[in-house]
C-alpha cells in the first residue's frame, strides 16, 4: 500500500513541477505533508529535510555569496573586463573568471554579479551583449560541478547518499572531472559557439537603445496630437518598432478596431525604446505622474536604471501597485520587458515574475537602495557602484578561510560555513536582516519539503522496483549502460523540472541500482549530480539561463540551437569519463 500511495504522490508531484501550476516550495511543502498524512513516512522522517545537512549548508552558502556581493568584492573583474579591446580575449577572460568564482559562490549569485558586468564592459566596446551572456550561464553551471559547494545539487546529492548508505564526496572531490568538463564547455564556447550566438544589438546604440524591447504605458493629456485618432493612426507610419496594443479607458482596454483616443485615456505601446520615445514626443504623450512625491528634490539628478526581477525575489507573483512600487524604491516604472511580450494590462497591475525588466526612472540617491536589494539586479545605469574595500577583503577573507579549513580537513563543511557566517555577523560585514533576505527560502523549503520523498521512494520500494526495471532493460549491457540510463533520466527531467527536485528523484533509483548491480555507487551518483547541475537546451530550464534570456534579448531558438549540442557532448563525455574518474 505504501509503494502505491508513494507513486501516486511522486505522479502529482511531477505533474505540479511540469505544469507550474504551483510555486515550486508550494509543491515540496505539498509532497511532504501528503506523505505525513497518509503515513508513508512518520513525523520525524517527513519533517528530516530540514535538519538536513544539505539543506543547513545551501542557506549557510546563500549567505556568505551575499557577502562578497553586497561589498563589491567581485566588482574588481568588472574593471578587468572593461580593459580588454579584443573580442576573443574578452570571452576567454570572462569564462575564466566565471569559473573560478562559479566553483565556490552559488551560481545564480555567480550571474547577478557578472550580468551587469559584461552588459557595461562589452557595450562599452560596441559588442552585443548577447554574445557573451548565455556563455556566462552555461559557464557558471559547468564550473559549479567543480566542488561539492559549488551548486545545491552537488550538496543535495551527497547528503542524500551519506544518509542512505553513508557515502559521501569530500571538498574537491568533483574537480578532476569538473575541471574537465568546464574545459569542454569552456572550447565549445570559444569555437562552435562563436558562429551559433546571435548578435541582438548593442545597447545604447542608434538600432538598439536598452536591454530589449519593451511595453510602455503612455498617458493621453488633453493637448496631446494623438486625441481624436483611431487606434491605427496613432503610430506615426515613419516610425518602424513601436506598435499600439490596448488603449486603456478606466483601467480597461477599449474595444474595436475603429476606437478612438480621448483625453485621459492610457496607451499600452510595445517595441524599441527609441521608438517609443519617438511615439511619445509626435503625439506629445507623456508619463503618468502617479505621486508627486515622487519627484523629490527638483535639484536631485535623474537617471533612467534598468534593473530585472531576480530568482528568489520577494516582488515574484506582486504586482507594482500592489506592492507600492513607486513608493518602496523612490521610482517611476516607464516600461516592462519580458520574454514574452503579452502584456495588455496597466503596468502597475501585471505580476512580475523572475527576468522581468523594469526601465526605471530614479533619482540618483535611490540607485544605491537599489543595488542593496536582494530582489533586484541593476543592469544598466549611468551611476557606478561603491566598493567599500576593507568590507570586501574582509568578505573574501572569511569564503577563503571557510574553503581552507574544510580543504584541510579540520573541520565539517557545515560547521565551516556557519562558523563563516557567525565572523561575518561578529564583524559586521552583512547585517543580520541582510543575511535572512540573502536565503533564498524558496530553495530552502524546496529541499526540505523534497527530500523526504527521496525517503519514502526508498522505504517504500519505489526506488527498488524503478532499478529492476533499469537493470531488467539494461543489466545485460552492465553497470555503464545503468550509468547511461541515469544520467539521461536526470537530463531529461532537468529540463522540465527543479534540478534539485530531479536529483531526489533520481538519487534513490541510483542508489538501488548500484545495489542490484553490486558495483560502487559513486559514479552513478556523480551522474545525477552532474546532469542535474547543467541544463542548456532552454532558457526556463535553469534559473541562469532565465536571468540572462531577457538582458541579452534572446529567443528561444537561441537556447535550443546552443544548448541541445552542449547537452550531447556533457552526456557523452560524462558517459566515458565519470568511470575514469570514478571506477565502478
Amino acid at each position: 500500500m505504501a509503494l502505491w500511495l508513494t507513486l501516486a504522490i511522486l505522479a502529482g508531484a511531477i505533474t505540479l513541477f511540469v505544469t507550474e501550476k504551483l510555486r515550486v516550495d508550494v509543491v515540496a511543502l505539498l509532497v511532504m505533508t501528503a506523505l505525513m498524512v497518509t503515513g508513508v513516512l512518520t513525523v520525524p522522517e517527513a519533517l528530516s529535510g530540514f535538519s538536513s545537512q544539505a539543506t543547513v549548508m545551501v542557506a549557510a552558502m546563500f549567505v556568505l555569496s551575499a557577502a562578497l556581493q553586497r561589498n563589491g568584492a567581485l566588482v574588481a573583474f568588472g574593471d578587468v573586463l572593461s580593459r580588454i579591446r579584443w573580442q576573443w580575449l574578452f570571452m576567454l577572460v570572462m569564462l575564466v573568471l566565471v569559473s573560478c568564482v562559479a566553483a565556490f559562490v552559488n551560481n545564480t549569485a555567480t550571474v547577478a554579479v557578472f550580468l551587469p558586468l559584461v552588459l557595461a564592459a562589452s557595450t562599452a566596446n560596441r559588442w552585443a551583449p548577447s554574445k557573451f551572456l548565455i556563455p556566462l550561464s552555461y559557464m557558471s553551471q559547468a564550473a559549479g560541478v567543480c566542488t561539492l559547494i559549488g551548486t545545491s545539487t552537488n550538496l543535495l546529492v551527497d547528503a542524500m547518499a551519506r544518509e542512505s548508505v553513508g557515502i559521501g564526496f569530500t571538498l574537491f572531490e568533483f574537480a578532476p572531472l569538473g575541471i574537465v568538463f568546464v574545459g569542454i564547455c569552456m572550447l565549445y564556447l570559444m569555437t562552435v559557439g562563436r558562429w551559433l550566438l546571435p548578435d541582438r544589438g548593442i545597447p545604447g546604440s542608434d538600432e538598439n537603445e536598452h536591454v530589449g524591447r519593451y511595453v510602455a504605458e503612455l498617458l493621453v493629456p488633453p493637448e496631446s496630437d494623438a486625441v481624436g485618432l483611431r487606434r491605427d493612426q496613432v503610430v506615426p507610419a515613419n516610425i518602424d518598432d513601436a506598435t499600439l496594443l490596448e488603449i486603456l479607458r478606466q483601467g480597461r482596454a477599449v474595444p474595436g478596431a475603429d476606437a478612438v483616443v480621448e483625453p485621459g485615456d492610457r496607451l499600452l505601446l510595445r517595441g524599441e525604446w527609441r521608438h517609443i520615445a519617438a511615439v511619445r514626443r509626435t503625439r506629445r504623450l507623456r508619463f503618468d505622474h502617479v505621486a508627486r512625491d515622487l519627484d523629490g528634490d527638483i535639484a536631485t539628478d535623474r537617471v533612467q536604471v534598468e534593473a530585472m526581477v531576480s530568482p528568489g525575489s520577494h516582488l515574484v507573483g506582486h504586482t507594482l501597485a500592489g506592492m507600492r512600487f513607486g513608493h518602496m524604491y523612490r521610482t517611476r516604472v516607464q516600461g516592462i520587458h519580458r520574454r514574452l511580450l503579452d502584456i495588455r494590462q496597466p503596468l502597475d497591475h501585471v505580476q512580475l515574475t523572475v527576468g522581468d525588466v523594469l526601465l526605471l526612472d530614479a533619482p540618483e540617491t535611490a540607485i544605491e537602495d537599489l543595488r542593496a536589494d536582494k530582489g533586484m539586479i541593476v543592469l544598466g545605469t549611468r551611476k557606478e557602484a561603491k566598493v567599500d574595500v576593507f568590507r570586501a577583503t574582509m568578505s573574501v577573507l572569511v569564503m577563503v578561510a571557510t574553503i581552507g579549513v574544510v580543504a584541510l580537513g579540520w573541520l565539517s563543511i557545515v560547521v565551516a560555513a556557519l562558523i563563516g557566517c557567525a565572523a561575518l555577523l561578529v564583524f559586521r560585514l552583512i547585517e543580520p536582516d541582510e543575511a535572512y533576505r540573502a536565503i533564498d527560502w524558496r530553495v530552502i523549503l524546496l529541499l526540505a519539503g523534497i527530500i523526504p520523498l527521496g525517503v519514502a521512494l526508498q522505504k517504500s520500494g519505489g526506488a527498488a522496483l524503478a532499478a529492476e526495471t533499469i537493470i531488467g532493460t539494461l543489466g545485460h549491457f552492465g553497470p555503464l549502460a545503468a550509468l547511461a540510463a541515469v544520467y539521461l533520466i536526470t537530463a531529461i527531467a532537468t529540463e522540465f523540472m527543479s534540478n534539485n527536485a530531479s536529483a531526489v528523484l533520481v538519487v534513490p533509483i541510483a542508489l538501488a541500482a548500484a545495489e542490484s548491480l553490486g558495483v560502487d555507487p559513486k559514479p552513478l551518483l556523480v551522474a545525477v549530480a552532474f546532469a542535474a547541475s547543467t541544463s542548456f537546451a532552454t532558457p526556463i530550464s535553469y534559473q541562469t539561463n532565465t536571468m540572462v534570456f531577457t538582458a541579452g534579448g534572446y529567443r528561444f531558438s537561441d537556447f535550443v540551437r546552443m544548448g541541445v549540442p552542449l547537452n550531447i557532448v556533457f552526456c557523452t563525455a560524462a558517459i566515458l569519463l565519470i568511470p575514469r574518474f570514478f571506477p565502478f
